[in-house]
C-alpha cells in the first residue's frame, strides 16, 4: 500500500499554514472580495495533489495565489482607485435617524437586516442614529446621536464635580496613601489616634 499521500497531506497542511500566514490574519467577515477569492482559490487546488500527483505544482500555485493577494492589496495603499475598485467605500445607509432607502436597495440590503445588526450592537431605536455605514467587509459601523450616546467616565467626573464641594473633594481625593506621601494622618482629628 502507497503511503506517499500521508506525508503529502502534512506538507500541504504546512505549506498552507505558512501561506495563510503570509497572507495575514482576518476571519471571513473581514475579508476583501480578493482576499475572498484567494482564500476559496487555495482551498480548492490544495486537494488536488493528493488526487493527483503535483505536490510542489501545489505549493508553487497558493505561494503565486498569496502572492498576488499581497501585490493587489500593496497596490490599493498605493493608488486610492485601484482600492474602490477592489475593496469598494462604505456606504451610507443612516442618516440622521432615517434609513437611506435608495442605498439600502442598491446594495440589496433590507431594512429588517440593517435592524437586525442594529440590535446586535445595542441599538433598540433607529431614530437613535445619527449616521450608520455599511462597511466594504460587511460590518456596520455607526455613531449615536448626542442624546443617545452612553455617558463616559470623563463625562461622569465632570458632571459629580460641580455638584460636590472642594471640601467634599479633597476628602474624595484623600486616600490611605496620602498619609505617607504627607507624613501625617490626614483624615483622623483625633489626637490619641495619633
Amino acid at each position: 500500500m502507497d503511503l506517499h499521500f500521508i506525508w503529502e497531506s502534512a506538507v500541504l497542511v504546512l505549506a498552507g499554514i505558512l501561506l495563510l500566514r503570509i497572507a495575514g490574519r482576518k476571519s471571513i467577515s473581514q475579508m476583501s472580495l480578493a482576499q475572498t477569492v484567494v482564500m476559496i482559490s487555495i482551498g480548492s487546488i490544495i486537494i488536488q495533489p493528493i488526487i493527483e500527483n503535483s505536490l510542489w505544482k501545489t505549493i508553487v500555485a497558493s505561494a503565486v495565489f498569496i502572492g498576488m493577494l499581497v501585490l493587489i492589496e500593496y497596490l490599493q495603499l498605493k493608488f486610492n482607485a485601484l482600492e474602490k475598485f477592489i475593496t469598494g467605500k462604505s456606504k451610507l445607509v443612516i442618516n440622521e435617524g432615517v434609513p437611506q432607502y435608495e442605498t439600502l436597495k442598491k446594495l440589496r440590503f433590507t431594512i429588517d437586516t440593517l435592524e437586525m445588526r442594529l440590535r446586535q450592537q445595542g441599538v433598540s431605536n433607529i431614530t437613535d442614529v445619527k449616521k450608520a455605514t455599511l462597511e466594504p467587509n460587511g460590518q456596520l459601523g455607526y455613531e449615536l446621536k448626542e442624546d443617545a450616546k452612553p455617558i463616559t467616565v470623563g463625562q461622569f467626573k465632570e458632571m459629580m464635580a460641580g455638584m460636590i464641594s472642594p471640601q467634599q473633594q479633597k476628602q474624595a481625593d484623600s486616600t490611605i496613601f496620602t498619609e505617607i506621601e504627607n507624613n501625617g494622618h490626614p483624615l483622623s482629628n483625633d489626637k490619641d489616634l495619633r
